[in-house]
């Protein structure tokens, strides 16, 4: 097609794509440039037609009926988790995120007639002890917040917010969403909303939203 065949020169100086000369895709895909310099070049001219075609492009994706739910699947029976939230829980110790059933099973199941006392009861994936006190449990999660675990990320947000420390829970927020989490997004469009830990913004409330339901 024309636009295949247009993409194989520079939309600014028409170089062609070779060996030495790589061409860079413009955010429409439509054009391509081999130079930061060309695309400044050729923006004023282009500027109108890439703007549609962008918007139509983050709708294309933002209306798109996704193949499955953003929660994923239990890491131990494998079924996908339940729109439901409480439904299922992360734990401290790994950061997994376990479906009520399997944590119903682990916790109350049976050895040799007789039912394991809850303060005897480890993590059902990683078999590592509960915390005992809630400092232990934000250890646990800190822990994997230096590793940049996503869920510990989220849920360290989500402990800062309940306790009003709106400014700290923002800074977890975002670096959950830079990693693309859903929850994290939808948290974030909630801040800019009330104005909690940054300031009104309509623009960031609706963006964030969109990327939740991207």
């Amino acid at each position: 097609s024309n636009v295949e065949s247009d993409m194989l020169f520079c939309a600014s100086c028409g170089i062609a794509e070779v060996d030495d000369v790589k061409l860079k895709k413009c955010a429409c895909k439509y054009v391509r440039y081999c130079s930061v310099k060309c695309q400044k070049n050729h923006r004023p001219q282009h500027k109108k037609e890439c703007t549609k075609r962008v918007a139509d492009l983050r709708d294309k994706i933002l209306f798109k009926q996704p193949e499955r739910s953003h929660h994923g699947d239990c890491p131990i029976c494998m079924l996908p988790f339940q729109l439901d939230t409480m439904k299922a829980s992360v734990t401290t110790c790994c950061s997994k995120k376990i479906c009520i059933g399997c944590n119903y099973a682990y916790c109350f199941k049976k050895k040799e007639g007789v039912i394991v006392a809850i303060e005897d009861i480890t993590c059902p994936f990683c078999r590592h002890p509960k915390p005992s006190s809630e400092e232990e449990t934000e250890k646990n999660i800190m822990k994997r917040v230096e590793a940049n675990n996503q869920a510990a990320l989220l849920q360290m947000g989500m402990h800062l917010n309940k306790r009003g420390e709106y400014k700290s829970a923002v800074k977890y927020y975002k670096k959950a969403a830079e990693f693309g989490d859903a929850d994290a997004h939808y948290n974030l469009s909630a801040m800019y909303k009330n104005g909690e830990g940054v300031e009104k913004d309509d623009k960031k409330k609706v963006y964030h939203l969109e990327e939740a339901a991207i």
